[in-house]
């Protein structure tokens, strides 16, 4: 099965800019399909984890925390269904967020960011090393997305579902990225 390595805080507000196109062209050997411009990619041919880091670390002109999960782990969260059927409102984005390892914490859910007034995330509920939730699309939502790290314990770095979707078509035998 293939990992699915997700790199945090990249091409996000001008900071850790890279192509991640041309990273995938550059691991040729490993079968790399880049899924979108934020660091996300699904990896065919790797042997080890640990040499996948390694590899990919030695590439970036930058330091940044690279996540890597079983491909098989993600497939498992559609069947999980964690946003239920009813669709979202439209300034609504549901999301996952991929923790770098097992939390040491693990909170109580449902927990709502801020605290009081109107919400800019929800943390919905968690298993594993994935944290699901939704937020409002607002400038100061990246602070608040950002408290996860502090909530788990771990870094976490956070996908969209409609990208943990394209994710899982590659996974399933689309080779392209939609």
């Amino acid at each position: 099965m293939a990992f699915v390595v997700l790199l945090r805080g990249v091409n996000v507000g001008g900071r850790r800019t890279f192509r991640p196109s041309l990273l995938a062209r550059e691991l040729i050997d490993y079968d790399v399909v880049n899924v979108g411009a934020t660091g996300t990619f699904v990896v065919w041919r790797a042997r080890s984890r640990a040499k996948l880091r390694a590899e990919l670390l030695r590439r970036l002109p930058f330091e940044t925390e690279v996540v890597v999960c079983d491909g098989r782990d993600l497939l498992a969260l559609e069947t999980q269904n964690p946003f239920g059927t009813e669709p979202s409102p439209p300034d609504v984005v549901r999301f996952v967020s991929i923790l770098a390892r097992a939390p040491r914490l693990r909170p109580s859910v449902p927990i709502a960011l801020p605290p009081s007034g109107e919400w800019l995330v929800r943390v919905l509920a968690s298993s594993s090393r994935y944290v699901f939730g939704e937020y409002r699309r607002h400038m100061r939502t990246i602070g608040y997305l950002g408290q996860i790290d502090q909530l788990f314990g771990v870094p976490a770095t956070t996908r969209s579902w409609s990208t943990i979707g394209a994710i899982l078509r590659i996974l399933k035998g689309e080779r392209k990225a939609g």
